[in-house]
């Protein structure tokens, strides 16, 4: 008796073996949800309500099965949120000096950096079992952010209109301490980003 095919065979002309690769649609999925629960917890550092798994797949349009497909659990949720913001405030960076003037592209890239800190504050109990297991470490986090700033102080510095002297592991910790002191959003917030970047103007 011919055998019959299994539906998870490889596609044609890949290695046997090899596992399928996921569908676009699956693929489209996966960024709903996570741009779904991105939003919810970013409602939930300013004080809203607490992000609900089941929200979150209605937000995304799927149904909770998809979610649990791709997430097994809320912390592989959360985990995958704070790779994706990690990976978009970094390559941010590049993008901003690109098509921005130097000093404008710092501090568009502070206020994203915000962003970024609001989610990751809404994400804190869950984040904190994948930092107490290892697999997420504060220092590889502030390295890239770090890695980031210096690609826009080295910009502004070259194009004359950022100091040359500029540390930027010291720009992170100034803007750690706006957002920690301030909020990500708080009303001070934007005065105080702006008084940052005028600190790090040359001056005569």
């Amino acid at each position: 008796m011919a055998a019959v095919p299994s539906s998870r065979a490889a596609a044609p002309g890949a290695a046997p073996g090899t596992p399928r690769a996921p569908r676009a649609d699956a693929l489209r999925n996966r960024e709903k949800l996570v741009a779904a629960a991105r939003d919810a917890y970013a409602v939930a550092s300013e004080g809203g309500p607490e992000a609900s798994l089941e929200g979150i797949a209605k937000a995304a349009g799927v149904g909770i099965g998809t979610l649990y497909r791709n997430f097994p659990d809320r912390e592989a949720l959360v985990e995958a949120v704070y790779a994706a913001e990690l990976d978009a405030i970094v390559a941010a960076a590049a993008e901003l000096v690109a098509s921005e003037p130097p000093e404008r592209a710092l501090r568009a890239w502070c206020g994203r950096y915000g962003d970024f800190v609001a989610a990751k504050r809404g994400m804190a109990g869950a984040l904190r079992s994948a930092f107490d297991a290892g697999r997420l470490t504060p220092s590889t986090t502030r390295a890239r952010v770090t890695e980031a700033v210096g690609i826009l102080v080295e910009a502004g510095a070259r194009a004359g209109v950022l100091r040359a002297d500029v540390r930027p592991d010291d720009v992170t910790a100034l803007l750690l301490g706006v957002f920690l002191s301030a909020g990500p959003h708080g009303e001070q917030t934007p005065r105080l980003l702006d008084l940052l970047v005028d600190a790090l103007r040359p001056r005569e």
